[in-house]
């Protein structure tokens, strides 16, 4: 057994059967192993971000880390941007990274590079094998490493020697860490602020927005009067019919600020302090009051569902039910505005769909159109790379079998790895693209005016889409995913549900 076959079978003894790819040279034993131990499903994408986003969205839905196979230090620096997007979802993922046999680095051939330095900067563990006998104990760890709560990223790098060397040992799975509970001090203090009746917010995020925690999260806001909000970015949020509406901290510095004012007390749970995206001159950079107190429920590692329950049978909150939403909503007529097309979605989407997010601008006003859709699953960009949204919907489509994956995709960032349509195609892939062609870059046209510049016209011609325009349905079509135009609420609603009703991939330009 080489080192690659006992990599293979020790991810899968791990548990993780699912590798999304683009090897090159240095990965071909791995490649080769994979015909020999079944059980990996390989998914094949195009460029290395699409790789990255794609584990991403796969580890969201599955609950478990993806592995990715990338192409020494340039392939895993052309994956970094959605690695970046991934650490900051919280997301477990195991990189194996080829690189130069050991014998031959010191060569300096054209791809040699400082492949660990470029690692470091997205994962919380690094190693580089040795030898072929330690590969299969260093993917066990890597594995490991990436399963340490809230999850995290892992990169193995692997030096083709070690990989194509007979000598490989298989390694047992190491055991998952327990996720640590909040400390029954902690618990009393939050309960305590809650008692004293001064205005608080409940910040919550990661596992604190799944059903469970969000249901116990509302019985606590119904006894004590809190307000509750998820933070601003977010890598999971359920959403819809029989979840508990909840809103997310604003994008927009004035708007954030107005939705947090005049609370004396912001309680984290799994959540980081409220912070303007970036900074802009005379505004501040916390979004919430400069008196209000800050407390730490959870912090990211912890049980929030188990705080919770512990909080609210604390302050003796009863159980209450989910409150009803209302009817759900009729599609829109018309012209195809962010409120119109978020009506749109909400009454035609099916049930238990996965929503990804990269509408940037244009999606920010979706949340109050969307609470009374079927229940479904609410997938955002998380650390502001842009380029995640295509990727991020095929892996979730991966991790997520049976489920009809919407994309709302902005057009600008949609190239960034337009890539992810072909690996939708090859793999007929449930998934539903709704392109918002402005043809700009309309985020940073407000952008310009946050920062107080005074754009002329080089300045505009630089955000600018339309020199040449974008033909997103020849785009999908000629990647083998079918395609079609909406210019009106009608015709987007007749094209959403077709789409919903068939299996492969599907792309709806929508002319706004």
């Amino acid at each position: 057994m080489n080192g690659a076959e006992s990599l293979v079978s020790t991810l899968l003894r791990s548990g993780v059967d699912t590798c999304f790819a683009n090897p090159g040279t240095s990965e071909m034993h791995f490649v080769a192993a994979l015909d020999r131990i079944p059980g990996m499903r390989c998914v094949l994408g195009l460029a290395e971000g699409v790789v990255t986003g794609c584990a991403d969205g796969y580890a969201r839905m599955a609950e478990k880390p993806a592995s990715t196979l990338l192409h020494c230090g340039p392939g895993l620096a052309n994956g970094l941007s959605n690695l970046h997007n991934a650490r900051r979802a919280q997301t477990p993922v195991v990189n194996i990274v080829g690189d130069q046999a050991t014998y031959h680095r010191p060569l300096d051939a054209p791809l040699t590079a400082e492949t660990e330095g470029w690692a470091r900067g997205v994962s919380a563990w690094v190693r580089t094998a040795t030898s072929s006998a330690t590969v299969g104990a260093d993917a066990a760890s890597a594995v490991q490493a990436s399963r340490l709560h809230p999850g995290q990223i892992a990169t193995l790098i692997l030096p083709a020697d070690t990989a194509w060397d007979d000598g490989g040992v298989i390694a047992d799975a190491l055991p998952s860490p327990a996720r640590p509970l909040a400390a029954p001090h902690v618990v009393a203090q939050v309960a305590g602020v809650l008692r004293g009746g001064e205005r608080t917010v409940l910040v919550l995020a990661g596992a604190a927005l799944r059903p469970a925690a969000l249901e116990a999260a509302y019985r606590i806001a119904c006894a004590t009067g809190a307000k509750l909000l998820a933070q601003q970015s977010n890598a999971r949020i359920a959403r819809g019919r029989g979840r508990v509406p909840i809103d997310r901290v604003p994008y927009v510095v004035e708007a954030a600020t107005a939705a947090l004012s005049g609370y004396r007390h912001v309680v984290l749970v799994g959540a980081t302090k409220p912070v303007s995206f970036f900074a802009y001159p005379g505004k501040p950079g916390y979004l919430y009051p400069p008196d209000a107190q800050v407390h730490v429920l959870t912090r990211a590692e912890q049980d929030p569902d188990n705080a919770l329950m512990r909080l609210a049978e604390a302050l003796g909150a009863p159980a209450v039910a989910v409150p009803d939403p209302g009817p759900r909503p009729v599609a829109a007529r018309g012209a195809l505005t962010p409120e119109a097309v978020s009506q749109t979605l909400a009454a035609v989407m099916p049930d238990d769909a996965i929503i990804t997010d990269e509408a940037v601008s244009f999606g920010r006003g979706f949340f109050p159109n969307t609470y009374a859709a079927p229940a479904h699953d609410w997938l955002q960009i998380t650390g502001g790379a842009i380029g995640c949204g295509l990727p991020l919907a095929t892996g979730a489509a991966v991790g997520a079998p049976g489920r009809r994956v919407i994309a709302l995709q902005a057009d600008g960032s949609a190239m960034y790895s337009l890539q992810a349509l072909w690996t939708q195609a090859r793999e007929r892939l449930d998934v539903t693209t709704v392109l918002l062609s402005n043809r700009k870059y309309a985020i940073l046209l407000g952008e310009l005016a946050n920062v107080g510049a005074n754009p002329g016209r080089t300045a505009l011609d630089m955000l600018d889409l339309s020199n040449p325009v974008l033909e997103w349905t020849k785009l999908a079509e000629g990647m083998g995913v079918e395609a079609a135009r909406a210019e009106d609420c009608e015709t987007f609603a007749d094209l959403l549900a077709q789409s919903s009703k068939r299996s492969g991939p599907f792309l709806i330009e929508l002319m706004i």
